[in-house]
């Protein structure tokens, strides 16, 4: 089997030729370099583009940023009156200090945007599914509806918007879900036929419960249904404890499951997801990237991996990481020693 088709017997539950190692996304890796092809080659990777436009904004607002020393000031201009922010940057990374969503009243702003279709840009996907050919599965990197309240409030805001005005937020997440519709069409039609769907954490881990059920279960499901009438694999994303949504993630139809992390970053017991849901959804993970594939040496490596194969089999399971994208060589070298242990698992 190629790599390709490897991932997509694992993400039909089905039984490829071996469980499939794939690492998200090339980490630092440099796609031009030798080392990266043999690391692609070796391995079965799955990569990320985007879609091009901005979903929830739309192509119809006003937006205009300045710096000022280290800050980047930007306005988005509405009907009634400006959203502001704030992104500040130093020589190591940059990060949002001032969010544009503050108040009730900035959510009316926000609504009263003429909403205007982006232009979305589906070339960079083609180009790097042509490249990569059949040694990895290329996907659209897609934010769910709650993906705009969670991150156009800071996190307080976000929690404190739900506990207090609950009801504005389940609006903006309604917007937000017609928009991601409407927007995936395009690009379904543009010939994407695989999505790796952001963003079920923002209500997992900040609301619970309570709030995965309004923030997600109305929505996505639909986000879902629509990539498989179009044909597209419908891959998800959701980053820490998960033990408890299980079933909830098997309802929205999903095709496969990220990262299920295991303790101590996560909850997740392989051996537990397999059987309350390895028939319906492929199992993707659970190895950390930072903490295990890029620190531990080889021999701790792949066996923490033999562990992960024998707690999730070999139908239904991709083995990698917590598709963080930050790993380096080390990690690299480390993961195709990985591809060495599936291969054993298989014949054993």
């Amino acid at each position: 089997m190629t790599s390709r088709q490897r991932i997509l017997a694992a993400m039909r539950r089905e039984r490829p030729d071996r469980v499939p190692v794939s690492p998200f996304t090339l980490g630092k890796l440099d796609l031009d370099d030798a080392f990266t092809w043999e690391f692609i080659r070796c391995t079965d990777p799955i990569l990320s583009v985007g879609g091009g436009g901005q979903a929830f904004l739309g192509g119809g607002a006003r937006v205009e940023s300045h710096a000022e020393g280290n800050d980047t000031i930007t306005l988005i201009h509405t009907p009634r009156g400006p959203l502001r922010r704030v992104s500040r940057h130093n020589e190591i990374t940059s990060a949002t200090i001032e969010f544009p969503l503050k108040t009730p009243e900035d959510v009316q702003r926000f609504l009263s945007i003429p909403y205007v279709p982006p232009v979305i840009d589906p070339a960079p996907f083609h180009r790097l599914k042509e490249r990569v050919g059949e040694e990895g599965l290329v996907t659209v990197g897609i934010e769910n509806a709650v993906c705009l309240p969670a991150a156009w409030f800071s996190p307080e805001g976000f929690c404190l918007a739900w506990a207090d005005t609950p009801d504005l937020v389940s609006e903006l997440t309604r917007v937000a879900s017609e928009r991601a519709l409407a927007y995936v069409e395009q690009l379904c039609r543009a010939g994407v036929d695989a999505f790796r769907i952001i963003g079920g954490e923002y209500a997992s881990v900040q609301l619970g419960p309570q709030g995965f059920d309004a923030l997600v279960m109305p929505f996505d499901p639909e986000l879902v249904a629509l990539m498989h009438r179009h044909g597209a694999l419908a891959y998800y994303h959701n980053h820490g404890p998960v033990t408890q949504f299980l079933e909830r993630f098997a309802e929205l139809g999903i095709d496969a499951l990220d990262p299920l992390e295991a303790s101590p970053w996560g909850d997740c017991d392989l051996a537990e997801a397999k059987r309350r849901i390895g028939h319906r959804v492929c199992l993707v993970g659970n190895l950390d990237d930072m903490e295990v594939v890029e620190s531990r040496s080889r021999e701790e490596v792949c066996a923490l991996g033999r562990l992960c194969l024998e707690q999730a089999g070999l139908e239904g399971f991709l083995l990698g990481g917590t598709a963080s994208g930050t790993y380096s060589e080390t990690g690299a070298r480390n993961f195709m020693a990985l591809v060495e242990v599936a291969r054993e698992y298989g014949r054993g």
